[in-house]
């Protein structure tokens, strides 16, 4: 009996030790090691060699590849766009974020209908092409720092309107985006939410879309991923590339000056 009881003890003390271990693991630890493990195999990969083909492939009505398309550094040139992005362009006299500026492209180049393109929905025909496209223009600037230029006058005011939106309240919750990203602590379905009001840190916010969805197999750029905010916070569905998106964007850009970019990422 002196036995049994001494093992017992012994299994209770044991038990608790583990329990005390676990209470030690948060949820995000939990999240990180989820990702980790998937890190190796992200689908995200796929989706950047799509965009890279379509960026060299020949299509649409003209018969042409966007190899001279312009994202701000150059004709053609891919690698560090992203981390400046959204800009303005003075071709067509707007701040445009990537996803617009392929639109731009698309249409000068392979004689796409840019309003068509808008109107399809994420994931459907050449809004997937663009969301790939995305994915590979973003991975040409993975682990460098975010820099958007802030030296035109439209680029100040965009940031300017940025401002305003992530503060703006409204619909039936009376939620804004610093409703869920504007204070230290917050989490959301387990998760924690970046503080976007300032530099978030490494890999966080603008820094990680477009991303992998893995709970509905998707790859999301951030238009999709700001339209989804919107539906969240029950405001009415935003256009592509409406200036509102490309403000926000913009805000959030410039606020993760020096961030490093780990896209694309992998996400819940």
């Amino acid at each position: 009996m002196k036995q049994l009881i001494t093992l017992t003890a012994a299994a209770v003390l044991a038990f608790s030790g583990a329990g005390a271990a676990w209470a030690q693991k948060t949820t995000s630890d939990g999240i990180a090691e989820y990702r980790q493990l998937l890190a190796d195999g992200n689908p995200a990969e796929l989706f950047e060699v799509k965009g890279e083909e379509l960026w060299k492939q020949k299509r649409g009505p003209k018969n042409a590849s966007l190899e001279s398309c312009d994202l701000g550094k150059g004709p053609g040139v891919v690698k560090g766009a992203w981390v400046e992005l959204p800009r303005y362009f003075a071709d067509t006299g707007r701040v445009q974020d990537v996803e617009s500026r392929l639109l731009t492209c698309m249409e000068r180049l392979q004689g796409f209908n840019p309003a068509e393109v808008a109107k399809t929905p994420f994931g459907k025909g050449e809004m997937a092409n663009v969301t790939a496209l995305a994915t590979y223009i973003s991975g040409q600037s993975k682990g460098l720092r975010f820099n958007l230029p802030q030296g035109h006058e439209l680029e100040r005011k965009m940031y300017a309107m940025g401002v305003k939106a992530f503060y703006f309240r409204g619909g039936p919750m009376d939620f804004s985006c610093a409703s869920c990203h504007g204070e230290e602590g917050k989490r959301i379905r387990l998760q924690d939410l970046p503080v976007l009001y300032k530099n978030p840190g490494d890999g966080l916010g603008m820094a990680a879309w477009p991303a992998y969805r893995v709970s509905n197999g998707q790859m999301w750029g951030m238009q999709q991923r700001l339209s989804d905010c919107f539906r969240l916070q029950r405001f009415p569905n935003s256009n592509f590339a409406s200036d509102v998106t490309i403000a926000l964007q913009t805000y959030m850009g410039v606020n993760s000056k020096g961030a490093v970019v780990i896209t694309p990422a992998l996400k819940r």
